[in-house]
């Protein structure tokens, strides 16, 4: 299959704060020169403590998403307690290995070491950062993430940070657009930001 002919996700980021992890990303999915969907989904929710976003084959990383939820919810059951983030990365790292998908993964969230995040390429190879952007639009938002992050950060000031990435990228690269998505992970378990919520911080910040 040509690449003109994979649906792609784009700009994603994901951030390490103090009191939690934040991930955004913008909402375009492409197909070579055209703008196949305007309202792409591209952070998931894993577990209450565990979230991802994606770049890449949306095909692919939907499928992924149904995997790895699928193995964090078994090892729930199985253990009577909640996988942490490394584990949960190095599962997914493992199914990458074996199958490899067109798509780059950003998983995360909390557990009893504090917060955490990593990065998955296609091949399974799974390195772990403080801030991370994946996709088309990744030099732009790198760019401010490079200039803004701070260890300090907490999960407020860290949505701001992200939108700014993400609103960077959008600027300057044609495969990313059409609004926000804004999600954060703390102790207090998983949040997708509503609409409304994210076009304030947008409009503040802008």
């Amino acid at each position: 299959m040509s690449d003109e002919k994979i649906l792609k996700g784009t700009t994603t980021v994901g951030i390490t704060c103090k009191d939690g992890v934040v991930f955004a990303s913008e909402r375009r999915a492409s197909m070579g020169n055209l703008v196949a969907h305007k309202v792409a989904e591209k952070i998931f929710k894993i577990d209450d403590n565990i979230a991802t976003t994606i770049a890449g084959s949306v095909a692919d990383a939907q499928n992924l998403m149904k995997v790895i939820s699928a193995e964090v919810s078994l090892y729930k059951l199985r253990n009577g307690e909640d996988m942490n983030i490394e584990a949960a990365a190095a599962v997914t790292s493992n199914i990458l290995h074996s199958t490899p998908a067109y798509v780059q993964i950003l998983l995360g969230g909390v557990d009893e070491d504090g917060a955490s995040i990593y990065s998955l390429d296609a091949a399974g190879g799974m390195i772990k950062d403080t801030f991370i952007s994946t996709g088309s639009g990744s030099t732009f938002a790198y760019g401010v993430l490079e200039d803004r992050y701070t260890p300090k950060l907490t999960t407020t000031q860290g949505i701001e940070l992200a939108l700014r990435a993400i609103k960077a990228a959008t600027e300057r690269d044609v495969y990313s657009g059409n609004g926000f998505l804004v999600a954060t992970v703390t102790k207090d378990g998983y949040k997708m930001l509503d609409k409304k919520e994210v076009e304030k911080k947008v409009k503040k910040i802008s």
